[in-house]
């Protein structure tokens, strides 16, 4: 009693447990636990404990130093209150000993009245069940005898009465099964009931795994154990030679199976409802297992047709609401892939054979179009058209990725007029390049795109065109499975999906071909500053190459070095063959000028030389040794010889190189002139 009038602290909300379970007079620390456990993870029960500690030790001290006079003057107060509580021990001992004897009995009576009530109790319930159990006894035994009697009248050969017999007994058997029906609900869960119920309920279905399947199986065994006498009567089975028969009536088509839909109709109407499309799938797919093996059962082709044109069979396949279902996959697919469809253009997870999400998404939604899980017969127009929707979807996103401004990544150390150069003309090609999606205004918000993520989409889109026919050999078991054979119009659909997807090739070749020169040119038209760097300054005479060539092939090494494992060498060799055209040109427009500007140079100095007639204006070194003039020569050819050195080590013909040999040329003119006027 006085626990529970104790009041503990109030910790914080967000404690895992409750602070008054610790009062409880039941309290169990195992359970406590194992309780807390189901909850948060036992390192935050930990913490939790901590800290509720701590407020109590808080509580505990500041309770103390409230009553601190109190617990000083205890032993003042309490002065001769052991001789008062003596006084009252006597009389509060007897008075408990009288209670607890009342108590006592008290208890012997309720407990015996308890026993004879739970007596009674079981008395009566095994009653009523052995009263249900005799009544299933009894109804089975009725309708054995019925089937027994009936076996009887057949043998005496009563023509004329058996079609009028046979519905009499039919009807009789349906009412003992009806009466049967009763009383084995009433009495559920009884071993008996294992042998005579003849159907699966609902309750059954749902509380098993297999429930629908176990339950579609005993409706098959159902038929030939259980029917096999009246598809004799009825005429329903082929090895039937009885003369006594029903004409022109199919007991399977016109019996059975209705009440079979309208069983499932009334005590499984979950079994249609295409909310969860998982176990909507796995439901239809079985129930159509079923509907085959029961045609099996027929017994003739003829048979199988009355079936199939029988109401309640369209009935029964008018219940799937198969386009919902596809919605809902329609909206599964679309919604993933069009997500991973970002601008950010996020990498693919680990183990993906492709380099972008985006990629990953489209093989991973056309895997699941056809995919056993998720496909039905039934759906499979709808299905490829799904998939092309998706490459066509991915083929208008690689439009609109190729046409993005490339971000400057790799140009740490380029001048900011290269980057802003290549936007401009980015976002110039995307009216053009991109007429029927997009205007030019939205074309200057478009968001940019690193030139890895540009050789990812490249790699993507030329191994998603290799698979494409593994997309074909992926379909066709799907489309013989409904008695589709026109394969060569769904090969010419996926050509021209795949031609779709090679129409974005090029640009994106363009757009890699373009960002590759620029990055290399960024650092070639450093040869501008080399007669800045010879003129006037009395430097050695050059003997190897400037290094700014070096810089100037470094993309084109990171190219081959980081990409080979993702990219084919005929697409690395296209590239940098294009690039390098590209960059060769830009480089000999420069060595040009600059040659020309020396040139210039040269014969300026010399016409101030002859004017002046002064020795100090000759723009030789101070040792008598080569020019200025040639020293630039020089080594603009030794920069050209190194640069070409570097081309064929990156496996490639310099003849393959547009401007590459008038460049030759031209730095080998000027070391030859350089050459003869040192000599």
């Amino acid at each position: 009693m006085e626990g529970k009038k104790m009041n503990l602290p109030r910790g914080p909300e967000n404690l895992c447990f409750d602070k008054d379970e610790f009062m409880k007079p039941d309290f169990d620390v195992d359970h406590f636990v194992s309780d807390c456990r189901k909850r948060v993870q036992l390192e935050e029960l930990r913490e939790d404990l901590e800290l509720y500690y701590k407020l109590l030790k808080t509580a505990m001290v500041e309770l103390i130093n409230k009553d601190y006079a109190d617990f000083v003057n205890l032993s003042t107060n309490l002065v001769g209150m052991d001789k008062a509580l003596n006084q009252l021990s006597v009389p509060l001992g007897q008075l408990r000993e009288e209670v607890m004897s009342l108590k006592s009995c008290v208890s012997e009576g309720i407990q015996a009245v308890d026993d004879r009530m739970t007596k009674q109790e079981d008395i009566r319930r095994k009653k009523m069940c052995v009263l249900r159990l005799i009544h299933v006894i009894q109804s089975v035994e009725k309708i054995e005898k019925i089937l027994h009697s009936q076996g009887s009248k057949e043998l005496s050969s009563l023509e004329g009465n058996s079609p009028l017999l046979t519905g009499q007994v039919l009807e009789r058997i349906a009412t003992e099964f009806n009466q049967l029906q009763f009383h084995a609900v009433q009495s559920k869960g009884m071993p008996l009931l294992d042998k005579v119920r003849p159907v699966i309920v609902e309750q059954y279905v749902q509380s098993h795994p297999n429930g629908l399947q176990a339950m579609y199986n005993r409706l098959l065994e159902f038929v030939p154990h259980h029917c096999r006498l009246l598809r004799e009567v009825t005429g329903g089975a082929i090895s039937s030679e009885k003369a006594d028969i029903v004409p022109g009536y199919d007991f399977l088509v016109n019996s059975v199976w209705p009440e079979i839909v309208r069983g499932l109709e009334e005590k499984l109407p979950s079994l249609f409802n295409p909310g969860n499309p998982d176990v909507f799938h796995e439901k239809y797919t079985t129930s159509m297992d079923f509907v085959r093996k029961f045609e099996r059962q027929c017994g003739s082709q003829a048979s199988v047709k009355r079936l199939r044109s029988h109401p309640s069979y369209q009935s029964f396949n008018n219940k799937w609401n198969l386009p919902v279902y596809f919605q809902i996959r329609f909206r599964e697919i679309a919604g993933a892939f069009e997500e991973a469809l970002s601008d950010t253009l996020e990498e693919a997870p680990a183990g993906s054979s492709y380099c972008l999400l985006a990629t990953h998404m489209v093989w991973m939604s056309l895997l699941k179009c056809w995919s056993d899980q998720m496909f039905l017969p039934l759906l499979a127009h709808r299905l490829w058209k799904l998939s092309l929707q998706i490459l066509a979807r991915y083929s208008v996103f690689i439009g609109e990725v190729s046409v993005r401004p490339i971000s400057c990544e790799n140009m740490k150390e380029s001048k900011k007029s290269v980057p802003v150069g290549r936007r401009e003309s980015s976002v110039s090609l995307s009216p053009g390049e991109d007429q029927g999606n997009g205007s030019s205004p939205e074309s200057q918000t478009l968001p940019s795109i690193s030139s890895t993520q540009l050789v990812y989409v490249a790699a993507d889109l030329d191994k998603l065109q290799d698979q494409i026919p593994d997309i074909l050999e992926m379909i066709k078991p799907k489309l013989e499975m409904i008695g589709f054979k026109n394969v060569s119009c769904i090969a010419g659909a996926l050509e021209d999906s795949k031609t779709s997807l090679s129409a974005c090739v090029p640009t994106l070749n363009n757009r890699i071909i373009q960002d590759l020169s620029e990055s290399s040119f960024a650092y070639l038209k450093s040869a501008l500053e080399v007669p800045r760097l010879y003129r006037r300054t009395n430097k050695e005479v050059p003997t190897k190459a400037s290094p700014y060539v070096d810089s100037a092939l470094k993309p084109f090494y990171r190219l081959q070095n980081e990409y080979k494992d993702i990219l084919k060498q005929p697409m690395i060799h296209q590239w940098l063959e294009g690039a390098l055209s590209e960059s060769t040109q830009k480089y000999y427009e420069t060595v040009s000028d600059v040659l020309s500007s020396v040139k210039k140079m040269e014969e300026s100095l010399k016409r101030l030389k002859q004017a002046r007639r002064n020795v100090t204006s000759n723009p030789v070194g101070t040792n008598g040794g080569m020019s200025d003039d040639n020293k630039i020569r020089l080594q603009l050819a030794l920069d050209v010889e190194y640069f070409g050195e570097q081309i064929r080590k990156m496996g490639l013909e310099t003849s393959s190189i547009k401007s590459f040999s008038a460049l030759t040329e031209l730095v080998l003119t000027a070391k030859d002139q350089a050459t003869a006027e040192q000599s």
